[in-house]
């Protein structure tokens, strides 16, 4: 009877394993086959708003505001925003100081982006600019990411996700959350756009038309909801927006430097798939129309954190070893059908991984990928998907370090 059970459970973390890895195969072969559009400078020039909410964050912000401000974009065509939420009065000071920068004090009392984002839209005068791009307190643009992002809207597009990419690799748990992250430009951005889907957003780094921004952040239900960029990617679907993923308009974004601060920051990342996945199955999210990008998000967002995958091929290979060792049979089916998935499962990784990160570096950094999924694991049993307080993790990399 035990044995049964123990058939039927891991026959259905087969199907799921299996079914997934082949999506995400097809998702990574088309990235890498299908070349993505290349943006050149449009002779017309957007206005664009980047706006910056900042919390507690002012050991950084200043040398992200002052970058920002000079960026090589016309002077005349872009103007930083930062909401200042519990900076130190010299900190506001010095910003204040920064010339094509403007600050807006607020205070909250758990701490909000989406909040601070809704002050910024609705405190920038009204048909100033025409597209915003959203930046988290510790990013930077580089050279290019403006003009890129308005060659995009000037052809049409009304949404863009930019590439973000790590500011730092300056400690093992860095490396391999810039990898996941690079793996995840390829897997949710540009091969989703090759496949013709919208691209997924994440968090910054993320441009939309004005108005419509603005539209989504004056809506109550998003303003205590922690995974307010969720919300973003879901009603920009529910609008048919499709996104559009510039691959080379990058912007800098600093990595997690240890596994505690990852490990916060994956249960901020689950509490937001579930709420994303939730809203799906929400009858006050209105009418959902049933487009190709609905179909995609919704089966994407089923799916489980990538070292979650990793954990359950370990666990199935674990599992072959006793069996030949005890001759018990655990697994189903039988574990040379695991194979097919697990080669698979490692072919998607090889595909979507950057040649840059097949270095020294990367092979010694694989050595805590044990302790990361065990984080990711605990941090399972961490998930709190009514909390109202945004989860942040501290951010203290600059490009000066």
């Amino acid at each position: 009877m035990i044995q049964q059970i123990l058939h039927i459970i891991f026959f259905l973390l087969f199907l799921y394993l299996a079914v997934y890895t082949v999506y995400f195969f097809i998702v990574a072969v088309a990235g890498k086959l299908i070349r993505p559009r290349i943006y050149q400078p449009h002779p017309d020039k957007k206005s664009i708003a980047v706006v910056i909410p900042s919390y507690k964050e002012d050991h950084i912000i200043i040398n992200t505001a002052q970058k920002a401000a000079a960026h090589d974009y016309p002077v005349d065509k872009f103007r930083v925003y930062i909401a200042a939420d519990r900076l130190q009065p010299e900190t506001v000071a010095q910003l204040k100081q920064i010339p094509n920068v403007e600050v807006l004090e607020v205070f909250f009392e758990l701490g909000s982006k989406a909040r601070s984002l809704n002050k910024l839209f609705n405190w920038i005068p009204a048909g100033r600019h025409e597209v915003a791009i959203i930046l988290d307190a510790d990013n930077v643009m580089m050279p290019g990411c403006l003009e890129k992002v308005n060659a995009a809207f000037q052809n049409g597009f009304r949404a863009v996700q930019s590439h973000r990419m790590a500011k730092n690799l300056n400690t093992p748990v860095a490396v391999l959350d810039a990898l996941a992250e690079e793996t995840n430009n390829h897997l949710f951005r540009k091969g989703q756009r090759a496949l013709g889907f919208s691209s997924s957003t994440i968090g910054s780094g993320m441009a939309f038309e004005f108005l419509k921004i603005k539209d989504i952040y004056d809506d109550q239900d998003i303003l205590g909801n922690p995974a307010c960029d969720r919300v973003v990617d879901f009603e920009t679907m529910k609008a048919d927006i499709c996104i559009e993923f510039i691959d080379d308009a990058y912007v800098l974004d600093e990595k997690v430097g240890n596994k505690q601060v990852f490990e916060k920051q994956r249960t901020r990342w689950i509490e937001s798939q579930i709420i994303h996945l939730r809203l799906f199955f929400d009858k006050k999210s209105g009418h959902l129309p049933k487009t190709k990008d609905y179909f995609n998000k919704l089966f994407a967002n089923l799916a489980a954190p990538r070292l979650l995958f990793l954990g359950g091929y370990f666990l199935a290979f674990a599992l072959a070893v006793l069996e030949y060792l005890t001759g018990y049979s655990i697994l189903f089916p039988a574990p040379v059908w695991w194979l097919g998935p697990m080669g698979l499962y490692g072919a998607t990784y090889i595909i979507a991984i950057p040649g840059k990160f097949y270095s020294r570096q990367t092979m010694k950094a694989f050595a805590h990928i044990p302790v990361l999924v065990w984080s990711m694991v605990r941090s399972l049993f961490k998930l709190n998907v009514d909390r109202k307080e945004f989860v942040h993790t501290p951010k203290a990399f600059t490009q000066d370090n």
